[in-house]
């Protein structure tokens, strides 16, 4: 069994610990104050729309892989994944357990999983184009955050690197440039938009709870740059390198440190309240599927494996 998940929690833990121990444990409690029923409701609505709009942009995906892949069931499977990546080491074993479960379903795990990682990609390109443009037309970001994306960049160069990986990576964009097409590019960049609108209100809401009065326009560069941070994979269910950084960033800002925690500590509990409708969905999975060979979901009719191709990743 791999330690390189273990590891990473334990690294997330230890930044975390770190904060407490710098800061005090009062910063995370006001994080949770701040929380109260408006700030529920208001996670509650945006987390529906975000991901409605993620789900529309993953069936988009599958049905230019020639995946059938209905709205309804995507929106389920999508609340599903939010919901385990929250509650999970490592944060992304909700998207791989949607990635699988979709593959069998359609029969082509490899088209399922590709399909999930595109969607992914599309979501990460929009958050970078977001993060871009916020960047050049608002205030300069405090100057640790350069080093900081550049040694991310270098990392992720040096990944491409490895033959494996390359090979992966030319199998997406091949994917990839079957869906820039007129009928799936539109979509799919509207979804991805209203979905980066969507956790940037969500982190405002955060930051306004947690008694941050500076303005949005300040505030912007560095929420966007959090939700940045959030995708290296050293976390616990999105805690950890996102409070570190808000708490430099907020530092180097002339704001408050503490603030800057307590915004990203209430910011981590809401999108855990937007993924909660997931749990009637993984209780009614698991409970439809209990007694059932196979992974099909109740309500989805299983499809047969079509002509000529086997069910499994394609070489």
């Amino acid at each position: 069994m791999s330690l390189w998940p273990w590891l990473r929690a334990l690294a997330a833990a230890g930044i975390l610990a770190v904060l407490a121990w710098r800061l005090g444990t009062d910063a995370f409690v006001d994080g949770l104050r701040a929380i109260g029923p408006g700030t529920v409701l208001a996670a509650l609505g945006i987390g529906l729309v975000t991901t409605g709009c993620s789900a529309w942009r993953w069936c988009v995906i599958a049905r230019g892989l020639s995946l059938r892949l209905p709205l309804r069931t995507a929106v389920a499977d999508y609340y599903r994944a939010l919901l385990l990546n929250a509650v999970l080491p490592a944060g992304v074993l909700g998207d791989v357990h949607r990635a699988v479960s979709h593959g069998h379903r359609a029969g082509d795990l490899g088209g399922g999983v590709r399909a999930v990682v595109l969607e992914r990609c599309a979501g990460q390109l929009a958050l970078l184009t977001a993060g871009a443009i916020v960047l050049l037309t608002g205030p300069a970001p405090p100057l640790p955050v350069g080093p900081g994306l550049l040694a991310a960049a270098v990392v992720a160069g040096l990944c491409l690197l490895v033959p494996r990986v390359r090979r992966a990576v030319a199998r997406l964009w091949r994917d990839a440039r079957l869906l820039l097409t007129r009928r799936a590019l539109p979509p799919v960049a509207v979804s991805s938009l209203a979905t980066v609108t969507g956790h940037l209100g969500l982190f405002l809401v955060a930051a306004r709870v947690s008694g941050v009065g500076a303005p949005t326009t300040a505030l912007l560069p560095l929420l966007v740059l959090a939700l940045l941070v959030m995708a290296l994979p050293v976390n616990l269910g999105g805690f950890g390198p996102r409070e570190a950084f808000l708490v430099i960033a907020f530092a180097a800002t002339g704001l408050d440190p503490a603030q800057g925690l307590a915004t990203s500590v209430a910011y981590g509990v809401l999108s855990l309240v937007a993924a909660l409708p997931g749990v009637p969905v993984l209780i009614s999975r698991a409970a439809g599927t209990g007694g059932r060979s196979g992974g099909t979901a109740p309500g989805v009719p299983r499809t047969a494996t079509p002509a000529g191709r086997r069910t499994g990743s394609p070489r």
